[in-house]
This record gives structure tokens, C-alpha cells and sequence, in this order.
């Protein structure tokens, strides 16, 4: 085999293993969109606003310092002590569990009926607000998310495939933090796909989805239900929190995390858990091998428009994604 067929193959790995971790991104989006209709413009808020949560809970910082030491004039940052990871990251959830909740009985239980664009501008007001409560309680500066997570190639695999393509192609590099994050990714997906088939809360997510009307005459609460799909996309902002904070640091440009899972959301459909699946290894390959093939010609950078380029050219010839519902309306 050629070397240059053999770093394609790698750049395909590579791809998958982005697309599996914008999938995740998407899938936030994809459970508020299908339950509620509302498109959440604050998911990518979310995953940063847990992971800053996580560092702080890990660290032992106190929530709010900077506020407290200018109101009372102390110097009090760290409460003494430290919390091991899993304690740290059940706690974070139970956070978002809990910033679920106060969405629903504070924002959107007052908003029933109101028209989609409404609905738009109040996770635009959320994500901002959610932005300036992380900055207050946790600071703005770069934090270290320190899992104990792997970092750097894989020796293993370098090793493997070392000389497959001749004396001058040096094996496979695939980062072990990728590789990590793609299970814990893949994992959780397919977690919420056999919970979303196959338990009464899940079916009841369905029927919600389905009809509105028909899901309240059989005695699903929609409070409930909707509760339920804000703690599950708080459960997908955390992870994907975690997963791109410990490749990049936690910083307020985690949030930008949401725009990768636009183009994923167009391709596959805003309501089908299987389209933003297919989406991001789509996006994810397609944006790796057009780099990897097409961006020398062009002087490269060619990630950071592809998939949008991709996402319009759908918009065009099928607006409904892959895998998403046409909708017709009498006029």
C-alpha cells in the first residue's frame, strides 16, 4: 500500500472520530428541537457553563469570589479542599438537573403558545445570561480541565501500523484523547438511543414530540417532560464540555462548540437522532479529507468553512436534512 493512501485512511480515522464528538453536539440540540420545537441557541452556553462548573467544583473554588471579596472587601478564592473527578462530575450534573428545572418553571412555562421565533430569542437572552452567571462564579481566565485522561498519540497504534506504506510512512497518529473521547462520545449516544426506544420516559418523549395535544389527553405532563429533555441535553453539554475542555482548556470560546453542530443539524434534520449521527461523520470525514485532498490547492483552512459550504448546498436541493420531516403547510 502507498503512503499516500495510507495517511488518507488516517485522516478518515481521524474524521470519524470528530464526527462521532460533533454527533454528540447535535444530539443537545436534536432532543430540546424534537420535544419542544424550540431551537436552543444556549446549548453550546451549556457545555461550557458545565465544564467551568466542573473545574470549580474539582478545585474547590468558591462560586461567586470575585463578587463576594468586592462587596466584603475579603480575599477568599478556595474553600481548602479538593474533589475527586466522578464525585465533581455527579455533582455538575445534578447542577444542570437543577438549571433544567428552573428553565422550564422560570422561562419557557411562560411561554406556552408562543410563536417559534419567540421561543429563539429567549435561549439567545439564556445563553447570554448563562455566559455572565459562569463568568461571575467561576472567573473568566483559561482553566485546566485535569481528568487524568490520556494525552498525545498512541504509541500502540504508531507501532502497529509503522512501515505498512515503505521506510517513509511512520505509522497511524491517532491522539488518545480522540480516542477516548469517541467511545465516551459513542457510548453515550447509543445510550440515549435505546433510552429514547425502549423506556416509558423515552416513549414518552416521543409522544410529546409527536403531538402535544395527544401526549396531555393520555396523562404525560409536558412540565415533566420537558424537565427531562433539558437535564438529558445538560447531560450532552457536560460531556461534550468535558471531552473538548480537556483537548482545549475550559474558555469562554468553548461555547463556539455549537456552531460545528449547525451544519450537522441541516444535513441530517433537526428531529432525528439518527440524521445528526450520520450528520457529523459526514461533516467530520468530509471536512478532514477535503482538507486533506483539496486545501493545498487553496492555501488550506478549508475546516473552517466546509461544512457550511456543505450545509448550504442541502439547504438548497433538500432543507429538511437527511433524515428530517417535510413539513407542509396550507397557505
Amino acid at each position: 500500500m502507498s503512503a499516500d493512501f495510507l495517511y488518507g485512511i488516517e485522516v478518515i480515522i481521524n474524521g470519524l472520530m470528530a464526527g462521532v464528538l460533533y454527533a454528540l453536539v447535535a444530539l443537545g440540540f436534536v432532543l430540546i428541537f424534537k420535544a419542544s420545537g424550540i431551537f436552543n441557541y444556549a446549548q453550546g452556553v451549556m457545555a461550557l457553563f458545565a465544564a467551568l462548573t466542573l473545574v470549580g467544583i474539582m478545585e474547590g473554588q468558591v462560586p461567586f469570589a470575585h463578587l463576594i471579596n468586592a462587596i466584603f472587601g475579603t480575599e477568599v478564592h478556595h474553600f481548602g479542599w479538593t474533589v475527586p473527578a466522578l464525585l465533581a462530575i455527579a455533582f455538575t450534573l445534578l447542577v444542570m438537573v437543577a438549571f433544567a428545572w428552573m428553565v422550564q418553571q422560570f422561562v419557557f412555562r411562560h411561554l406556552v403558545g408562543q410563536e417559534p421565533i419567540i421561543l429563539f430569542m429567549a435561549t439567545i437572552g439564556l445563553a447570554y445570561f448563562l455566559e455572565g452567571v459562569g463568568d461571575l462564579m467561576w472567573g473568566s481566565d483559561i482553566k485546566t480541565l485535569a481528568l487524568g485522561l490520556p494525552q498525545g498519540g498512541s504509541m500502540w497504534v504508531e507501532q502497529a501500523t509503522r512501515g505498512l506504506g515503505g521506510e517513509d510512512f511512520y505509522g497511524f497518529f491517532i491522539d488518545k484523547l480522540d480516542m477516548v473521547a469517541t467511545v465516551v462520545a459513542a457510548v453515550l449516544v447509543i445510550s440515549l438511543i435505546v433510552f429514547a426506544q425502549y423506556t416509558k420516559q423515552g416513549r414518552a418523549m416521543r409522544a410529546v414530540a409527536d403531538d402535544h395535544q395527544a401526549a396531555l389527553s393520555v396523562g404525560i405532563s409536558l412540565n415533566y417532560i420537558w424537565v427531562l429533555v433539558w437535564s438529558l441535553a445538560g447531560l450532552v453539554a457536560l460531556v461534550a464540555g468535558v471531552m473538548w475542555g480537556a483537548k482545549s482548556g475550559v474558555q469562554f470560546s468553548l461555547s463556539l462548540i455549537a456552531l460545528k453542530a449547525l451544519p450537522v443539524l441541516m444535513l441530517g434534520g433537526f428531529t432525528s437522532i439518527p440524521g445528526a449521527i450520520v450528520g457529523g461523520l459526514i461533516i467530520g470525514v468530509g471536512e478532514k479529507l477535503f482538507e486533506f485532498m483539496i486545501g493545498p490547492m487553496v492555501g488550506g483552512a478549508t475546516e473552517n468553512w466546509f461544512a457550511y459550504v456543505l450545509a448550504l448546498i442541502f439547504l438548497v436541493f433538500r432543507p429538511q436534512g437527511l433524515f428530517g420531516e417535510k413539513i407542509i403547510e396550507r397557505v
